[in-house]
This record gives structure tokens, C-alpha cells and sequence, in this order.
């Protein structure tokens, strides 16, 4: 059986992956690796300790394992990129060429990057944004996920380097904690309101973004790289989307559910680099190329936490919640 790699594996999207991945195909057959120490929500399976800007660390743990695909997630998110500049391009343009370079030599099968509607900037189409927009980000991570997508249209041209990526909105999960995301409030928000906390928001109420729940992006991902190479027509990044909204509208469907929530807005650093990015994204190439179709609206993902997330952290559920 194949065996996979994923880099990035503690993080919110790589645990959630990781486990998923174990599920279909067999927990020692899925090797996690990070610099971080692994979780329980990784579950049983190999784990590495592995800096994904070492190359010579990929390629030990690719022939170690006999790996053929790898999912490489690690990454500077975008609120600690700005903070990191260094950093933020090391790891997210260093470390990828590393992983493309040892998926030539190794002739790997596939390898999983993700972009992000970072790479757009003020001056792309705001509402339905489409694949091919302007690409003019303002930021460390947006220019740095922007180059990530040129190399790997240069890997797969060149050297024939089968690598699939997508353009992910905001994420929200609730295994994870918030890691650093300028749209991870949308993450922080649902702890908030199971706790009775009120909720400090860092973006304006009316700045409305593209939003995924965590099931939907991994459903995403895996359908991506089950499609067979013929129907990849994009070979820098796929546009991807699932629903869009804004801090008080996410606050309103919390509300319907725990009555007494509360959100205050005190915008800081992070309203200028979401205003700099999409309202609303157009994916129409997704659906047609490899049949995407998300399964979840703003009302059914909240629902969904409310329902698993205090279980799964062990909190209290509020006597407010309907």
C-alpha cells in the first residue's frame, strides 16, 4: 500500500487530515511529522520530528518510510508572517522547493501543497473572485503562498512533478486551537461562547470573508488527490470555497443557539489585511474539473461545533445553549 507523509500534521488542518488519511487507509501506513510534539487527535501511527526546511530530514524520512505522496502542510500563518517576515518565507517557500526537489529525485506520486486566498490583493474582483484574478497580495504570507503556486506549476511542468494545491479559505475546525490565522477568530469565537465569555472580535463586524468548515476542506483535499491527473487542468492552485460571512453574522447564528453570547469589536492589525482580501470566491473550476460540491452552510457548521465541541475539549455545555 501506498504510504503517505504529511508535514504540518499537529496543526489545525493537519490533525484533522492526519486522521482522516488514518481512517481510509491505515493507521502505520500515514506518517505525521511536525516540529511540534503530537497530540492525541493524530491518533495511533508513526510520527516524526521533522524541520521541512532541511531537505536532507524529508528525504531520511521518505526512504525511511518508502513514501510516495506526501501532504505538505507546514507553514507561517498570515497574522505571524507579518510579525516574521524571515521566517514566514523560509518556511513557506524554502521548505516547499525542498519537498518539490525531493519529489523529483524520489519520483514520488503526488504531493499536496495548500495556497490561499492570500494571494489576491485589494485590487482583485471582491465578490465571486475568479481563478484567474489579479494576484497582488499585500502580505508576507500571501506573496509567499503566490510564489509557492509558480513553483509548482514549475515543478509539474518541467519535471513532470504531479503537485495539486488549493486556494483554502479561512478554515474553522474545533479540534484545534487557533494557530495564528488572521480568520482563525472564527475558530476562537465558538470556545468563547461555550465558556460564557464575551468574544473580542480583531475584525470589523461587516468585513465578510470566504469560510470552510474543517470537514468540508478535507473532504477537499482528499478528493483532489484521489482525481486521476487528466482531470487536473490547474496546476498552480484551485480556487475553493464553501460559504462566506462576516463576524456578526456568525455571531448571529451562535446567538440562536446560546442566547446570552456576546461579541465586542475591537479591530486591530488584522482588519487591514482581511480588507485586503475576497469577499466571496468563485470555484467553478473545482466543480467542473473534479465535481466539488460542499456539504456545509454557515447555520449546519455551527450546529456541528456547538454540538461536538464541548465533548471534545471537555467543557461544560451552558444551560443557555438551545
Amino acid at each position: 500500500m501506498t504510504k503517505i507523509l504529511i508535514t504540518g500534521a499537529c496543526g489545525q488542518l493537519g490533525s484533522e487530515l492526519t486522521s482522516e488519511l488514518r481512517r481510509i487507509h491505515g493507521n502505520h501506513q500515514v506518517v505525521a511529522s511536525d516540529i511540534s510534539e503530537p497530540n492525541e487527535r493524530l491518533g495511533e501511527g508513526p510520527f516524526e520530528y521533522l524541520d521541512v526546511t532541511d531537505e536532507s530530514s524529508i528525504k531520511k524520512i521518505v526512504d525511511q518510510y518508502d513514501i510516495k505522496i506526501i501532504y505538505h502542510l507546514a507553514a507561517l500563518l498570515s497574522a505571524k508572517a507579518e510579525k516574521n517576515i524571515y521566517l514566514g518565507w523560509k518556511l513557506n517557500v524554502n521548505g516547499l522547493l525542498n519537498v518539490l526537489e525531493v519529489a523529483k529525485e524520489k519520483s514520488l506520486e503526488k504531493v499536496f501543497w495548500p495556497s490561499s486566498i492570500a494571494v489576491f490583493g485589494p485590487d482583485a474582483k471582491k465578490i465571486n473572485t475568479p481563478q484567474n484574478s489579479a494576484c497582488n497580495p499585500t502580505t508576507v504570507y500571501g506573496i509567499s503562498k503566490l510564489a509557492g503556486e509558480q513553483w509548482c506549476a514549475y515543478y509539474h511542468r518541467k519535471f513532470g512533478v504531479d503537485v495539486r494545491s488549493l486556494r483554502y479559505p479561512g478554515l474553522i475546525g474545533y479540534k484545534a486551537m487557533p494557530g495564528g490565522g488572521t480568520t482563525d477568530y472564527a475558530v476562537d469565537i465558538y470556545h468563547k461562547a461555550i465558556k460564557e465569555e464575551t468574544f473580542e472580535c480583531f475584525l470589523e463586524k461587516d468585513t465578510k470573508l470566504p469560510m470552510m468548515y474543517m470537514r468540508d476542506a478535507v473532504k477537499a483535499t482528499i478528493t483532489l488527490m484521489n482525481a486521476p491527473p487528466d482531470k487536473i487542468s490547474i496546476r498552480t492552485s484551485y480556487n475553493i470555497s464553501a460559504i462566506s460571512f462576516s463576524p456578526e453574522e456568525i455571531a448571529e447564528s451562535i446567538k440562536r443557539k446560546i442566547s446570552r453570547f456576546e461579541i465586542q469589536y475591537k479591530p486591530d492589525h488584522r482588519q487591514d489585511i482581511a480588507a485586503s482580501w475576497p469577499d466571496s470566491i468563485d470555484d467553478s473550476k473545482a466543480r467542473e474539473d473534479w465535481k466539488w460540491k460542499p456539504g456545509y452552510n454557515l447555520e449546519k457548521m455551527t450546529d456541528d461545533i456547538l454540538k461536538h465541541l464541548p465533548e471534545f475539549w471537555d467543557l461544560e455545555v451552558p444551560d443557555t445553549v438551545r
